[in-house]
């Protein structure tokens, strides 16, 4: 399976165009829309959001993980192969906290393959597509015969410097609930969020609050999340990406 993880939306013609490269390269193998709108020219917040939700990605599979503000620069095209996964995009750190939470050592290319008609705006149609509708079909590059990639040490694509978890505002989803990029097994029963002066009770689900309430809670994809009952969290305590999570005692 070949999962699309980006920040073009599904309005527009850009998923549409990715969508039929891997169709006409890669006809057998289905792709479906991981996540259409991870955090716009976000790649830090964006690698904490993945490494949460591509846990329904098996051996063999494939993530197109595009979200590149640098797209047309001199920054690099990747591979990085985690658990048996492959993931495909720029090497702008989206794959850091996939690779860093693996079990397995990680493997990393550099794609320099490039094809005539590529532009220098949209590498995720030219680019990462074709590249992904390869390793989807078994073309992968740890056999590579046609010199389409580079391998990579762990230096030449890893984020040293970045924390194990994001104690940042990482999405806001539709019904204005919060993500944050803190796992829930990286914190304590006994602590909790807090954001914009707001200390936020702990509850298991939205029924556990009173009407109104703001609170956290640990979602189903394992991040701490903060919501309000019946309500948007992001407009009752002001919240956007970007914004400081601290974590303090109950």
């Amino acid at each position: 399976m070949i999962h699309l993880f980006t920040d073009f939306g599904l309005a527009g013609p850009y998923i549409g165009q990715v969508k039929t490269v891997l169709a006409r390269l890669a006809f057998d193998v289905p792709a479906i829309d991981l996540l259409s709108d991870a955090p716009a020219f976000n790649p830090k917040a964006s690698a904490y959001m993945l490494a949460a939700y591509d846990s329904g990605c098996g051996p063999g599979d494939v993530v197109v993980g595009v979200v590149d503000p640098g797209v047309g620069s001199s920054r690099a095209a990747i591979v990085v192969e985690a658990d048996g996964v492959w993931y495909v995009g720029p090497d702008n750190g989206m794959f850091e906290a996939v690779v860093r939470q693996a079990k397995t050592s990680p493997r990393g290319w550099e794609i320099v393959w490039c094809p005539p008609e590529t532009s220098n705006s949209f590498h995720g149609r030219d680019i990462f597509a074709p590249i992904a509708a390869r390793i989807a079909s078994g073309d992968t590059p740890d056999s590579d015969c046609e010199g389409m990639y580079r391998s990579l040490s762990d230096d030449e694509f890893r984020r040293a410097d970045w924390p194990d978890d994001l104690d940042e505002v990482i999405y806001v989803d539709r019904f204005g609930n919060v993500l944050s990029g803190v796992r829930g097994d990286s914190i304590k029963e006994t602590e909790t969020l807090c954001i914009n002066g707001a200390i936020l009770p702990r509850r298991q689900t939205f029924s556990d609050a009173g009407p109104s309430e703001s609170f956290c809670y640990l979602n189903s994809n394992g991040l701490m999340e903060i919501a309000v009952n019946m309500g948007r969290a992001d407009e009752t305590l002001g919240l956007s990406v970007g914004d400081q999570v601290t974590i303090r005692e109950l």
